[in-house]
Order: structure tokens, then sequence, then C-alpha cells
């Protein structure tokens, strides 16, 4: 089923699809309890590509038509994810849809699962300095959504690969809050300049898109 559920994301407009086996991450999901992913071993990763031409309008922080192309391709994620998961429960097995960009503690900023740690696992890029998934092709341009199954699928290996001597989302940070390497991160920096570009920039979410327009593998 691997080829045909890749098959049915591409043409559903994901640009990236990826398995990987998660059973040992299943602890880590933060806002899923264990009884409720029990048996789903497996992660499916899709991707979406976000519109480079409407991020070169991010000139000194995030505008309403990335917002709404920032949430279109969420919702198409989404019903992607649904798609598939439908597919996948018609051939008998158990298949849990995560939304792309769904919220569940607002002061952490963590949703149901890290959809980048499964990404990683399913070969779809690295983690870049600026703490996002770098796809070897998109870069941090893509957003993501993960289906769980219980579904035997052949898994995708991880990309040896990073940033190299890249620096550009150093240089383009308005908060100086990304670092040489990704673990040094200043979370609490971001999200307070993601605070004041929802007001600031009438946007009403804490997306920014600057480091995102910047990085080009």
């Amino acid at each position: 089923m691997y080829e045909e559920l890749k098959a049915i994301a591409h043409s559903s407009g994901a640009t990236a699809f990826g398995v990987a086996q998660i059973e040992d991450l299943r602890p880590y999901f933060d806002a899923l309890p264990l009884d409720q992913t029990e048996g789903l071993s497996f992660g499916i990763t899709i991707g979406s590509r976000v519109s480079a031409a409407v991020l070169r309008g991010c000139i000194i922080g995030p505008t309403r038509h990335y917002l709404h192309n920032y949430r279109m391709i969420n919702w198409l994620l989404d019903q992607t994810a649904a798609k598939l998961s439908v597919m996948i429960q018609n051939e008998g097995y158990n298949a849990m849809p995560i939304p792309a960009s769904q919220i569940v503690d607002w002061e952490a900023q963590t949703a149901h699962l890290s959809h980048k740690m499964i990404a990683i696992r399913a070969g779809t890029g690295w983690i870049g300095r600026n703490n996002l998934l770098v796809h070897p092709e998109y870069g941090s341009k893509i957003r993501l959504a993960t289906i769980l199954t219980d579904m035997p699928l052949k898994t995708d290996s991880p990309v040896e690969r990073d940033c190299g001597v890249c620096k550009k989302c150093i240089e383009i940070c308005p908060v100086n809050a990304i670092k040489e390497s990704h673990k040094d991160w200043n979370k609490a920096a971001c999200l307070e300049k993601l605070k004041y570009f929802a007001k600031a920039h009438n946007v009403g979410q804490y997306i920014c898109g600057l480091c995102v327009k910047a990085c080009n593998p």
C-alpha cells in the first residue's frame, strides 16, 4: 500500500511523503494518551509547499496574504490526511490523522505530537538552525501533517544532511532568536515576536515567515 498511498497523497496536493516506525516515540506525544495510540506503530508524514511567491511579500513580518496561504496549505494537508486515513481503514487497519496545525497547549506552544520528529525519521528533511524542518528541495517552505496507523508499511530512511554553512535564517531573524545550533534556538524570544506580529500585522495568528522565506537549501 506504500506506493498507492503515496500516489494518492501527491495527487491530492502533497509534495512530500514518507513513512517511519514510531513505536518508541509514542510516550512523547504530548496530548495523546498511550492507550489511544496503542498499536499505531507507523507514522506517515505528508508535506505541502508554501508559496515562495507569497512569502516574498513578507518583508518585515507576516502579511494577510501569507496567512491565507498558510491556512489553505494546512487545510489541504488535513483533507489529504483524512482521505488517506479512510483508505487505510477501508483496508481493515486503524488510522489516526493528526491536524497539520492545532495547538493544544498555548503556553508551551505544543500540538498533539511533533510532526517534525516523525518527518525526520520518514526522510522528509532535517531540523534547521531555525528549529523548523528543512526539506532538501523546498527548505522550510513546507507544512506537515501526520497519520498514525497499524498498517504495516515500507519505511524510509532519514536524510543524512544538515544546513552546512548556510546562515540566512540567522541573518534575517528580527529578534536574534536563531543561533548556530537549533538546540540554542531562543523559543521565548521567537514567541514574543509572534505575539507582536499577530496584533501589529493584523494576522491574528502566531506566524512570521521571515526565516521560512530565507531558507533555500
